[in-house]
C-alpha cells in the first residue's frame, strides 16, 4: 500500500468559529421559538443544535514532524502531514496501532497539547478531537535491551545497541505490519544475533568475519564500526518493508556475560604478561648484545666465553628481574 498525502486545506479554525456561531444562533432561535410557542421553528432549531456541533470531531492538529493517517468506514483515505488546524470528514478514523507501546525510546508521542482548543468545547467534544493516534516522524532513537549472544567462538557476550530510526512511509507502518515498534525492535533483536555471531570477542586466528573464505582480523572489540554497519544494513533490509528508515546504530554494551568474565579476564592478564615479558626479554637481549659490543671496541677489558656467559647471566638478570638489583661487590679474582 502506498501512501497518499491530503492536500486538505488547514480551515479548522474556520469551521470552529462557523460551528459556534451557527450554535450560538440556533439557541437564540429556539429560545425565541420557545416564546412565541412556534412548534415547527422549535423542533427544526433543536435539530439544528444537535447536528451542528458534529464537524467539531474532524477538527485535528497537527505539529512539525507530525503526521495522522486516516481512513473512512475502513478505507484508506490518506495522510495529513505538516503543521496546521486541520478540519475533515468527521466520520474519519484516525488509525496508529503503535500508539500505547513504549519500548523505552524517546520521541514517542502522546495525547497531550490540546488545552488551547479543548477550553471551547465540551468534555465530549474535546475526547472526541484527541490526537491520540499522530504518528511522529522525528528521528528517534530505540534503546533495545541487553542481549546474551555466543559469539563465533561460543563464547556467551552481552551486547546492547541503540539504533536511530524514523517513519517515512506512514502507510505502510500502518497498514503492512500490526504494531511497527514492536517488529522493529524484534527486527533488531535478529540482527544483532545474526551479526554478532560471525565475529569473535576479541581477535582470534583462523576466524573468516568477511564471507570472502579468508581469515582476517575481525572482532566485536576492535571492529565496532564495522559491525555497528552491518547491523544496520541488516536491520534496514528487514523493516524496510514496514516504511521505516534506519539512520545509524551504535552499540552501546558490550562485554563478555558474568559466568565466563572472571576467567576471560584473567586470560587477558596473562596475554598481556606474556607480551610484556616478551618485549622485556628482547629489550634485555639488546641491551646485553650492545654492552658487550661496546666493551669489546673500546677494548675495556678482554672476556673469554666463560666470563661472557656470566655477564649475559648477571644482566639479563638485572634487566629481566621484577625486582631492583642487589649488586655484590667481588673485590677478589674471578678464579
Amino acid at each position: 500500500m502506498k501512501e497518499k498525502i491530503l492536500r486538505t486545506s488547514k480551515n479548522g479554525m474556520t469551521v470552529l468559529l462557523l460551528c459556534l456561531v451557527l450554535e450560538a444562533l440556533s439557541v437564540t432561535a429556539f429560545v425565541f421559538s420557545v416564546l412565541y410557542e412556534a412548534v415547527l421553528p422549535i423542533v427544526l432549531t433543536a435539530i439544528l443544535m444537535s447536528i451542528v456541533w458534529m464537524p467539531l470531531i474532524g477538527l485535528r492538529i497537527l505539529k512539525p514532524e507530525e503526521a495522522l493517517v486516516v481512513t473512512l468506514f475502513g478505507n484508506y483515505v490518506g495522510t495529513l502531514k505538516g503543521p496546521g488546524f486541520y478540519a475533515i470528514n468527521p466520520f474519519s478514523v484516525s488509525v496508529n496501532p503503535a500508539r500505547k507501546t513504549r519500548l523505552g525510546q524517546s520521541g514517542d508521542v502522546d495525547s497531550g497539547g490540546k488545552a488551547s482548543l479543548a477550553q471551547f468545547l465540551t468534555a465530549a467534544e474535546a475526547a472526541s478531537m484527541s490526537s491520540g493516534n499522530i504518528i511522529s516522524l522525528k528521528i528517534m532513537t530505540l534503546n533495545n535491551s541487553r542481549q546474551k549472544v555466543n559469539d563465533v567462538l561460543g563464547n556467551p557476550v552481552e551486547i546492547g545497541v541503540a539504533v536511530m530510526w524514523r517513519v517515512v512511509d506512514t502507510a505502510k507502518a500502518v497498514f503492512t505490519v500490526d504494531n511497527y515498534k514492536e517488529y522493529l525492535s524484534l527486527q533488531c533483536d535478529t540482527a544483532v544475533r545474526n551479526i554478532v555471531k560471525v565475529y569473535p570477542y576479541d581477535v582470534a586466528p583462523n576466524v573468516d568475519t568477511t564471507g570472502d573464505g579468508l581469515a582476517d582480523d575481525g572482532s566485536l572489540r576492535g571492529s565496532t564500526e564495522v559491525v555497528a554497519r552491518r547491523i544496520r544494513e541488516e536491520i534496514q533490509g528487514k523493516v524496510e518493508q514496514a516504511g521505516l528508515e534506519i539512520i545509524d546504530a551504535r552499540i552501546t554494551y558490550l562485554a563478555y556475560a558474568p559466568e565466563i568474565a572472571a576467567v576471560m579476564l584473567q586470560r587477558q592478564q596473562a596475554s598481556a604478561v606474556i607480551d610484556a615479558r616478551k618485549m622485556i626479554v628482547d629489550g634485555a637481549v639488546g641491551m646485553v648484545q650492545m654492552a658487550l659490543e661496546k666493551l669489546n671496541t673500546e677494548g675495556i677489558v678482554e672476556l673469554d666465553d666463560e666470563r661472557k656467559a656470566a655477564m649475559v647471566s648477571n644482566l639479563l638478570v638485572v634487566l629481566c628481574g621484577n625486582h631492583d638489583a642487589q649488586p655484590v661487590v667481588n673485590s677478589g679474582s674471578l678464579y
